[in-house]
């Protein structure tokens, strides 16, 4: 396939490997992961030609992303014995989107399959930025969405994030690090993927993740976002 053509097949995941390796002028990806599961081909297809690139050691573990709990539990039943299996999955999790919480979840924690969700931020909601009823600043990702971003722009979710943002103002912080210390503080986590464009953005990513929240902290953040989708 050409480049940007996407899927999982054996050829085209062999193709990207290949290709990602010389533009990153390594010998060796830490992390292969599947970005998006793809309906066209089995996922056995898909996880023989990632265990290849294992044994060749040009690849060291590999994960999956965009993955329900049934796509998970087929990856696991089509692993052949002693192959490589997925070792962590990337998906949307926040303290606004927790649908994943009733199957995914828990499905990973069964697989011991690490967690690692994207969006922490909410798309910047929980970062300060946006304001009830005000349009987004320009340059923002909700002002590009345009009349997209009205679906997260709800009055349900700005009643969370000043619950949160007040929770947060009174344990000395705001609500971008307890976005990101929430997560943290989840056991099936395995790291947080926060994405910056400022400097000074990844000052504060770093500066959340060293805020450690106590199990009782936690379930009091819970609490507040029961409302969350």
């Amino acid at each position: 396939m050409g480049e940007g053509k996407g899927g999982a097949s054996a050829t085209y995941v062999r193709e990207a490997a290949e290709r990602s390796l010389r533009k990153l002028d390594i010998d060796c990806i830490d992390l292969y992961q599947l970005h998006r599961p793809d309906p066209n081909t089995p996922i056995a297809e898909t996880l023989g030609a990632l265990g290849e690139l294992v044994a060749e050691g040009k690849v060291r573990e590999i994960g999956c992303s965009n993955f329900t709990a049934e796509m998970l539990r087929e990856a696991e039943q089509a692993v052949k014995d002693g192959a490589p299996k997925f070792v962590s999955v990337q998906n949307h999790y926040n303290l606004l989107q927790r649908g994943d919480e009733s199957e995914a979840i828990p499905e990973c924690e069964k697989l011991g399959i690490s967690y690692l969700p994207f969006f922490p931020l909410a798309s910047g909601l929980l970062s300060g930025k946006y304001t009830r009823g005000q349009t987004p600043p320009e340059g923002t990702r909700m002002h590009r969405w345009g009349d997209r971003a009205q679906g997260s722009l709800t009055d349900a979710n700005f009643d969370i994030i000043d619950a949160l943002s007040a929770w947060a103002k009174d344990h000395g912080h705001n609500v971008l690090e307890l976005a990101i210390a929430w997560l943290a503080a989840k056991p099936f986590i395995g790291s947080v993927i926060a994405g910056a464009t400022k400097p000074e953005q990844v000052t504060a990513n770093v500066a959340a993740g060293e805020w450690d929240l106590s199990a009782t902290e936690v379930a009091e953040v819970d609490a507040l976002t029961e409302a969350a989708g």
